[in-house]
């Protein structure tokens, strides 16, 4: 259920540099130099220590250290910035602390560090565990560099590892994603997220997969899966994860039992959250803002002696939801987890009921086999969750 107490919120921590672009990445990343890296943590403390002078009143549920790639930094830096979290906010004495990970630059001697310094969870983007695969999306590891970063990580002792994996990459087949599901649950992680890839304006791949290019632009330009490969990849998943001991506990998301990733249910169950960093998110009491998102502005900000002001132009405009937009976001968010959403939740939030502004919405969509209601609770169906895009979209207001 909703959280209902008004004083926990989430960090995220936005490191936005790695080792080289993926071909399909659209995130606020790029390459820099180790004295950009040591430049970059001195202010991002300093925004630390500025932010959490307004937030001493709250209490933090979790925080994720994510990117680009937090680990493409030297393991000090880290310590640095939870240090400056620890001592700057209050951290829940259970709170989920979180670090996104590429194998090759999570180096044995940085998980020690990571694992003194707080951090309980590790997040390892492999995508895939076909080494011709990694290529074609522009990874720079291997799934050896993958296992031996696996391994170190249980050996510096983490009980918590998620690991990311990707369909619908250029040459994939549904033979190459089973081999893929089947060597990374023998590993037993916690979590898995699996998600399909999406194409975004912008990036190398849409120069080569975009609409108008009919999923392949020159005759050299491997194909994307074709769409009934597609709808047996995303059946195979969940039917082999649920043979394994993984719930699914979101579209893409499967967990073993306690496991869930608290900081991303956080964000589809109306949690807020401070985004701290380059380019970061934050949606606090109703309000959505972001931080400035060119490196050098961000660096020449005031955040020590005129920390105020400083704030208000790292952050810059801020967007005020009305409650129409909150109700559709409770909706498509909430919606997308296997518990979907609760009727009482809803009223608690917006003072009105669910079926006073959705009633004829909800009423057609579980006509039609896409919605069931156990209780106070709302979900989609297993069709449902088939053809979620389009449920989804029938709880836009406007």
């Amino acid at each position: 259920m909703i959280n209902a107490n008004k004083n926990t919120i989430e960090l995220y921590i936005h490191i936005p540099f790695c080792v080289k672009k993926c071909f399909y990445c659209d995130f606020l990343s790029f390459r820099a130099l180790a004295a950009d890296h040591e430049a970059y943590v001195d202010q991002l403390v300093r925004e630390i220590r500025a932010r959490g002078a307004f937030c001493s009143e709250l209490t933090v549920s979790t925080v994720f250290i994510g990117g680009g790639t937090p680990t493409v930094m030297e393991p000090e830096l880290i310590r640095r910035i939870m240090e400056a979290v620890n001592e700057n906010f209050t951290l829940e004495p259970d709170a989920e602390i979180t670090i996104e990970a590429n194998p090759g630059t999570l180096l044995y001697n940085k998980l020690p560090v990571y694992h003194d310094c707080g951090i309980n969870r590790v997040s390892i983007g492999l995508q895939s565990a076909d080494n011709q695969e990694l290529k074609n999306l522009g990874r720079v590891h291997s799934f050896e560099e993958f296992l031996k970063s696996y391994q170190s990580a249980r050996m510096s002792g983490f009980t918590n590892i998620s690991v990311d994996l990707m369909s619908g990459i250029p040459g994939q087949t549904l033979e190459s994603w089973k081999n893929t599901l089947k060597k990374v649950t023998m590993l037993k992680p916690e979590h898995i997220s699996a998600y399909s890839l999406i194409i975004e304006q912008g990036t190398p791949f849409w120069e080569q997969y975009g609409p108008g290019m009919g999923g392949c632009r020159r005759e050299n330009v491997l194909p994307l899966p074709d769409e009934d490969t597609e709808n047996r990849i995303y059946h195979l998943t969940r039917d082999f994860l649920g043979e394994m001991g993984y719930q699914r506990y979101e579209i893409s998301n499967y967990a073993k039992p306690g496991k869930e990733c608290r900081h991303n249910i956080g964000y589809w169950t109306e949690v807020s959250y401070l985004g701290l960093g380059l380019g970061a998110s934050s949606y606090m009491d109703g309000c959505r803002f972001s931080n400035e998102k060119d490196l050098r502005r961000y660096l020449a900000l005031d955040l020590e002696h005129d920390c105020g002001e400083g704030l208000r132009e790292l952050a810059g405009p801020v967007e005020q939801l009305s409650r129409e937009a909150r109700m559709e976001e409770f909706m498509f968010l909430g919606l997308r987890m296997t518990r979907g959403v609760s009727e009482m939740d809803f009223v608690r939030l917006f003072g009105v009921k669910m079926e006073t502004v959705y009633g004829a919405v909800i009423e057609r969509l579980m006509a039609n086999g896409l919605l069931k209601k156990e209780g106070v609770w709302l979900s989609l169906t297993e069709w449902g969750m088939d053809v979620s895009n389009f449920v989804l979209s029938e709880f836009l207001l406007s």
